[in-house]
């Protein structure tokens, strides 16, 4: 609360210095309204700054000092080539602008970089978050899978998308074949979601490597120059960076590792979908894309049978879970017998014709 009264106090005192002095030679109440849109902005600069790093902010510094420098530098040129008068000014001022613009988010940009626990004293009492940097690849931002990963919030760091990676992407978009250009525009569609993102720090970087050809080199190269993790589904360079010692995280592996747990002797239920290589196979898949090979089930495909779990492979593509399905025990359970109804017993209805009556007798003959 109080800075806030510290930040309304100095916009106050910034637009009356303006309504008494009148800089900007407009009547008293102009003079005092650009003086508060000043402050304003003055402010509005502090307030971004607090969340900056000291390393950027001393980055920021000697980058605007050697642009200011090599601008005083080009200042002389333009006194000597171009006549006195305005546009010798407006050159001279534009170029100044310039040099220290760009020194300044150069070296904004490069403070990163800085050590400045190796300075000691006060610097070396500052926090020292390294941040962790996480290199796409090409192959990973065409999958798609990265974006649902980061939207779980898993991810964290920066992630660092290279320009030679997005000039690939185009080149892909821009493809004549329909299917590479359908993936390369799905890949910049990833991008923007991962943007979208709100806790997740994007960085494109410019950085590259003319010597290097291939693309999956420069990306190990720029590994080692962020000091990062390269992010990719790709096989081949996931060992090539092993080899060099980059950390690399695959998504591939990631969704390996992720898919249940089945242990020999466990049931399961799968749907039989087509014949496998071997006699009297057949083949399913869970929904996680797991295959499992099935004995003695060709003559079940189309149907959904409870198969034991024999064995489970892990190869480098995947998981792959063998089984085998019972037929005897499989009948037999269809083969209960189930306890018929009890028979109903049939009732004979008695006629009154059949039992004899009593016979009647007549009181006055005795006959009967």
């Amino acid at each position: 609360m109080d800075i806030i009264f510290v930040r309304l106090l100095f916009v106050l005192v910034v637009g009356g210095t303006c309504f008494v002095i009148e800089p900007f030679n407009l009547t008293r109440p102009w003079d005092a309204g650009v003086g508060l849109l000043i402050g304003a902005a003055i402010v509005l600069f502090e307030w971004k700054l607090r969340t900056v790093s000291l390393k950027r902010l001393i980055g920021a510094a000697i980058g605007s000092i050697l642009g200011i420098c090599g601008a005083y530098l080009f200042a002389l040129v333009i006194r000597s080539s171009v006549p006195p008068g305005h546009t010798q000014s407006f050159l001279q001022i534009l170029v100044m602008l310039l040099m220290a613009y760009v020194g300044l988010i150069v070296g904004a940009n490069k403070g990163d970089l800085l050590n400045l626990a190796a300075l000691g004293g006060i610097f070396g009492g500052e926090k020292q978050g390294k941040k962790s940097y996480k290199i796409l690849d090409t192959s990973v931002i065409i999958d798609g899978r990265i974006a649902d990963i980061a939207e779980t919030g898993f991810l964290d760091g920066v992630i660092v998308t290279p320009q030679f990676v997005l000039r690939e992407l185009q080149l892909v978009a821009d493809s004549a074949d329909s299917l590479k250009r359908n993936r390369g525009r799905r890949g910049l569609d990833i991008l923007q979601r991962l943007q979208k993102v709100a806790n997740l720090q994007i960085q494109i970087v410019e950085d590259d490597f003319p010597a290097v050809r291939e693309v999956d080199l420069k990306l190990i190269e720029l590994a080692k120059l962020y000091e990062g993790k390269i992010i990719t589904n790709d096989f081949n360079l996931n060992k090539v960076a092993q080899l060099q010692g980059v950390e690399v995280l695959n998504i591939n592996e990631l969704a390996n590792s992720l898919k249940p747990i089945v242990l020999p002797g466990e049931t399961m239920r799968v749907f039989i979908l087509k014949e496998g290589k071997e006699y009297n196979q057949g083949v399913a898949y869970l929904d996680d894309g797991t295959m499992v090979v099935v004995d003695n089930a060709r003559k079940m495909i189309g149907k959904t049978i409870d198969v034991s779990v024999t064995s489970v492979l892990q190869t480098t593509a995947g998981k792959m879970i063998f089984g085998k399905w019972d037929e005897r025990a499989a009948y037999s359970r269809q083969a209960v017998p189930v306890p018929a109804a009890p028979t109903a017993v049939p009732v004979v209805p008695t006629t009154s014709a059949a039992v004899p009556g009593p016979t009647a007798v007549d009181t006055k003959t005795g006959a009967s």
